[in-house]
């Protein structure tokens, strides 16, 4: 399998030592296996003057040999591991985490959820039932704005206004 890790230098093999807690999944090193995913993460770099790196993995594994862990949705499950590993507060002993990360589509509704502002119910609602959610899945809200922090914004908006005009 093929697995993408942008970052500001050239990372010749996965590497634990420069790893930050508090992070989605805890303390790791983030891959993804979609191309462009990891092409985007880059631009992040590039946006603030440093080096952009594409590095590339060959990855196979017997899996009946590693403890993973898959999160197949945004749900309960989700919320709660995450929430505990920003918190750093995670004990599980994973070898691996396959999953969505809070990225900022969805880490405004995140937050709002960890705080107690909103119910899990309601994160999940603000999610997937949201207009704007449905162009971001289909790919097309990224064609139309640069920044996914206003796209998050832009959920929360319709939220709110679908929740004011319904009481």
């Amino acid at each position: 399998m093929r697995l993408y890790h942008s970052s500001s230098v050239v990372v010749e093999r996965p590497d634990l030592d420069h790893s930050r807690k508090y992070l989605d999944f805890g303390r790791g090193f983030y891959l993804t296996s979609i191309l462009e995913q990891a092409q985007r993460y880059g631009e992040r770099f590039k946006r603030r003057g440093k080096d952009a790196w594409l590095n590339i993995y060959e990855f196979s594994c017997d899996e009946t040999e590693w403890n993973i862990f898959r999160f197949e949705a945004y749900d309960k499950t989700w919320l709660d591991f995450i929430s505990k590993c920003r918190a750093g507060e995670d004990e599980s002993k994973y070898d691996l985490v396959v999953g969505g990360i809070a990225n900022d589509r969805v880490i405004l509704t995140l937050d709002r959820y960890l705080t107690g502002e909103i119910s899990l119910q309601n994160a999940t609602d603000i999610y997937y039932e949201s207009e704007t959610a449905d162009l971001i899945d289909d790919g097309v809200a990224d064609l139309h704005c640069r920044s996914d922090k206003y796209l998050a914004a832009e959920v929360w908006a319709e939220y709110t206004e679908k929740t004011r005009s319904e009481n």
